[in-house]
C-alpha cells in the first residue's frame, strides 16, 4: 500500500503459542496505523500477533481494533480509507462481503468468493480488496499434516470467510465440496460463482453430512459465544474425519472439544490467521528481512 509518509515494515510470522507479551511502543504523531474492523472485536487475534512484531522490528506502527456495527460499516470504512496515515485495513466478521462490495477493485479471490479480509490503497488512490482467509486456512491444514487434495469436504457457512475457504479448497484440489448455509440464497449465489471455474465440484448440502466426509469445517460465527449451539453434531461424523473450526477465541471451541471427546482429529482457527502473515506482508508490499 502506498500512502503519505509511509514507512516500510516487515511482518514475521509469530508463534501464537509461544510468544511472550511485548511492551507496546509509544504512540506518537508519526505512528503509522493499521486497523482490523469487525463486530464484535473482542475475539480478534491480529493485534496480538502483529503488534509485537512491529515492536521487535523497531517500527513506528500499530494495529488497532475498530468496532463497527453493520449499519455503520460503510461510514467507518470510508473514514478509514480517507486517513492519510493509515497503511492497511483487515476485515473480520461480519463485514467481509460488504468490504468486497465497497472496494474500488477486487482481486480474483475476492471476486469469486464475494468477500474480502484485507484492503490496500493503490498508487492511483483506489482501494484494492483481497481475501487471504482461504489461502491461510489451506496452508494451516497442510502445516498440520491434514490432506486437502482428493479430500471429501463438508463446509458449514457461506459467509465472508466460508466463501474464501470454499475457493481455496477447490483450488487445492479437494475431490468435492458440500456446502451448507441456512441462508440458501447466499449459498446459492456462492455455488453459482464456483461452478464456472470448478464445474460439478461443489454442491448444496444439509447441515449434517449425508455421505462419507474426510474434512468438515465450521466457517460460521457459531462458537464465538458460550451459549451458541453447535454448527453440526460431531457424533454423526465418521472415524478419522478432521473437524476444523475457524473461530479463534476461544481457541478450543465447544465444537472442537466435542469432536475430541469422540476421538476425532481437530484443527483450531488460529492456524488460519498465523499462516496469513506472509500473505499480508506480500499484499502490503512489505520487505521480508527475516
Amino acid at each position: 500500500m502506498t500512502g503519505p509518509g509511509r514507512r516500510s515494515a516487515t511482518l514475521a510470522e509469530p508463534d501464537p503459542a509461544r510468544r511472550e507479551p511485548t511492551r507496546p511502543r509509544e504512540i506518537t504523531g508519526t505512528t503509522r496505523l493499521y486497523a482490523v474492523v469487525g463486530d464484535p472485536v473482542e475475539q480478534v487475534q491480529a493485534p496480538m500477533l502483529v503488534n509485537p512484531v512491529f515492536t521487535e522490528a523497531g517500527l513506528d506502527a500499530v494495529l488497532v481494533p475498530v468496532h463497527a456495527r453493520p449499519r455503520d460499516f460503510p461510514t467507518v470504512l470510508a473514514g478509514l480509507c480517507a486517513m492519510a496515515n493509515l497503511d492497511g485495513i483487515l476485515i473480520t466478521i461480519p463485514h467481509k462481503v460488504a468490504a468486497a462490495e465497497l472496494a474500488d477493485v477486487r482481486s480474483p479471490a475476492a471476486r469469486i468468493s464475494g468477500s474480502a479480509n484485507a484492503l490496500r490503497r493503490e498508487p492511483d488512490g483506489r482501494w484494492l480488496a483481497d481475501n487471504f482467509d482461504g489461502a491461510g486456512f489451506v496452508r494451516g491444514l497442510a502445516r498440520a499434516g491434514h490432506r486437502v487434495a482428493g479430500a471429501r469436504v463438508h463446509l458449514a457457512g457461506a459467509g465472508g470467510a466460508g466463501s474464501a475457504i470454499a475457493v481455496a479448497l477447490l483450488e487445492a484440489g479437494c475431490a468435492d465440496l458440500a456446502l451448507h448455509d441456512p441462508d440458501t440464497a447466499r449459498s446459492g449465489e456462492l455455488l453459482g460463482r464456483l461452478e464456472p471455474p470448478w464445474p460439478g465440484r461443489a454442491s448444496a448440502a444439509a447441515a449434517t453430512p449425508a455421505r462419507e466426509v474426510d474434512l468438515i469445517v465450521n466457517a460460521t460465527p457459531l462458537g464465538l459465544r458460550p451459549a451458541d449451539p453447535l454448527p453440526f453434531d460431531p457424533a454423526a461424523l465418521p472415524a478419522g474425519c478432521v473437524v476444523a473450526d475457524i473461530i479463534m477465541k476461544p481457541a478450543r471451541t465447544r465444537l472442537l472439544r466435542a469432536a475430541a471427546e469422540r476421538g476425532l482429529p481437530t484443527h483450531p482457527g488460529i492456524h488460519m490467521l498465523a499462516e496469513q502473515v506472509d500473505l499480508y506482508r506480500a499484499f502490503f508490499g512489505l520487505p521480508d528481512t527475516r
